[in-house]
């Protein structure tokens, strides 16, 4: 087998050049730890003496890794600077790394327009700042920064400075597409003209301007390289890096080339969302493996051909890259949807074929099930006679009250059995009192409801045109134990949509705690 191509992470570098990215020491610490325990082979943590927190990183990142290197990143010497005076480069001795990435100058117009320099200079500071660090025992990496730019104005120019870089001592040399406007065709050609004048490793390091940072790595690696920069998510300045949680399993997977601790693989997707998190970033839904869509099938005739055979409409198994298949049950579902779900459906039956109707019906009207499976639970369950009646809504009334302060309280009158209860709750809003009256009376008879915990809540107005008066769907995330509790309720009331979703959300948490109703046995129906 090859050698593995080596997998270096510049998220904690390159991706917080992001906007809406600020790690602290820590996070680059915790980020640096799992990046390590998934086998990466580089980790680019910053400027050294750039920042203080970068400093703070490269005294303690040491101590994380158990195979990972971590790498100091800098530009060459500065221009009539010579390089035991280099400010940028003392500090990268002072870093006591074992590795560093130095970006220089491979395009004509960078040099001279935006730098100012001769050509002649820009190749003696390549070539003397990659052997100073040689010279002080230090693995050196030399991005070759413009470089795909660099060969379409002057071919000639962009391999002579990948030459100084090889005169230098360098260990690698990576080819960088930094403004991420190239093609495919155009990486595999210039990588070839690469190959050809220097016999020094070559890495590949793209931008995602085009949406081709993927592809383009990809194709660098058919072309020869064997070392891929990248970063997490593809977090990044302007359109991001290439993204390496897509990058590693294609590797793998499809191009049958080792990469990282392959045994990783598996739980790509706790990797994504954890580097998510402490990032403070939505994750991508739509993201290629680890997204909440990547293996999440719709219509009917496709999940019909997925219960048969899942490759009929994936291309690797969910499990690979540490995901699930998920089913989704809407107006474009059919029987296959909801067998799938619910195994204990009898497909001929009429029960299946009304349930298919109701969801049609309920999504006609703003319903959307899809993110809230709780609640499309409830609704099958329901129609089975499954779910018992817990209680009973007479009325509730919501008000707030600005006088020195905003008040927000909310009356609830509750029947459980033949028990009327009436609780008062006071909020931060309508909805939080609304919630607290409802838990007081309840709680009174089932204390299981204390565990229930809202974690997330979120407003859709569906039809803007009717202005304050539009249909608005609200979803309610919510944890109890160690399951996620997801519901939806729909009205041109905000608060009964909301309502509507809090019901949904206590009657699911009774339901699976398998309460018992305080009614007596001969009174117990199905709820409606």
């Amino acid at each position: 087998m090859s050698n593995p191509i080596q997998l270096y992470d510049t998220t904690l570098r390159d991706g917080t050049q992001r906007r809406g990215i600020s790690l602290s020491v820590e996070d680059k610490l915790q980020i640096t730890k799992l990046l390590d325990e998934f086998g990466f082979d580089y980790i680019e943590g910053g400027w050294p003496a750039s920042n203080p927190k970068d400093t703070a990183f490269f005294k303690s990142a040491g101590r994380y890794v158990k195979h990972a290197k971590i790498t100091a990143f800098g530009s060459t010497r500065r221009r009539g600077v010579f390089v035991d005076s280099d400010v940028n480069l003392r500090a990268i001795l002072d870093a006591e790394c074992p590795a560093a990435t130095l970006f220089g100058k491979s395009s004509v117009f960078q040099a001279t327009k935006i730098l100012g320099l001769s050509l002649e200079e820009n190749l003696a500071m390549v070539e003397e700042s990659v052997q100073f660090l040689r010279n002080h025992g230090l693995e050196v990496i030399f991005d070759a920064e413009h470089f795909f730019d660099g060969c379409q104005e002057d071919l000639s120019y962009a391999l002579d400075v990948l030459k100084a870089a090889e005169n230098g001592g360098a260990d690698w040399i990576v080819l960088c597409d930094t403004n991420g406007g190239s093609l495919p065709d155009q990486v595999r050609e210039f990588v070839g003209q690469a190959r050809n004048v220097v016999t020094v490793p070559l890495g590949i390091h793209a931008h995602n301007d085009g949406g081709l940072a993927v592809a383009n790595s990809l194709a660098a690696v058919q072309a020869g390289v064997s070392m891929v920069q990248g970063t997490i998510n593809g977090y990044g300045e302007r359109c991001g890096n290439a993204n390496l949680c897509t990058i590693w399993p294609n590797l793998v997977y499809k191009m049958k080339l080792s990469a990282g601790n392959e045994a990783m693989l598996r739980e790509l997707t706790r990797l994504s969302r954890t580097v998510a998190e402490i990032a403070n970033l939505i994750p991508d839904d739509s993201a290629p493996f680890v997204g909440d869509n990547a293996f999440t099938h719709k219509a009917g005739v496709h999940v019909g051909a997925v219960r048969k055979y899942p490759e009929a409409y994936e291309h690797i198994r969910p499990e690979q890259v540490g995901q699930t298949r998920r089913i989704l049950v809407s107006e474009l579902a059919g029987r296959s949807n909801l067998l799938y779900h619910f195994q204990n459906l009898d497909a001929s039956s009429e029960t299946v074929k009304e349930l298919v109707q109701t969801v049609k019906r309920m999504e006609a009207r703003g319903y959307q099930y899809e993110d809230a499976p709780s609640s499309m639970k409830l609704l099958v369950e329901r129609s089975l006679g499954h779910v018992p009646v817990y209680f009973d809504v007479d009325r509730f009334h919501a008000s707030v009250t600005h006088d020195q302060r905003t008040i927000a309280e909310a009356t609830v009158r509750i029947v459980v059995g033949e028990d009327h209860f009436v609780e008062v709750g006071e909020g931060d809003g309508p909805v939080h009192a609304l919630d607290a009256a409802l838990r007081r009376a309840l709680t009174q008879i089932y204390p299981v409801i204390e565990g229930l915990r809202l974690k997330d809540y979120k407003v859709r107005v569906l039809d803007g045109r009717d202005g304050t008066r539009a249909l608005v769907r609200v979803w309610i995330r919510s944890e109890f134990r160690d399951e996620t509790v997801q519901t939806v309720g729909v009205s041109r009331n905000i608060l009964e949509a909301s309502w509507l979703a809090l019901l949904d959300s206590v009657n699911y948490v009774l339901w699976i705690s398998h309460a018992v109703p305080a009614i007596n046995e001969h009174q117990l129906r199905p709820s409606k």
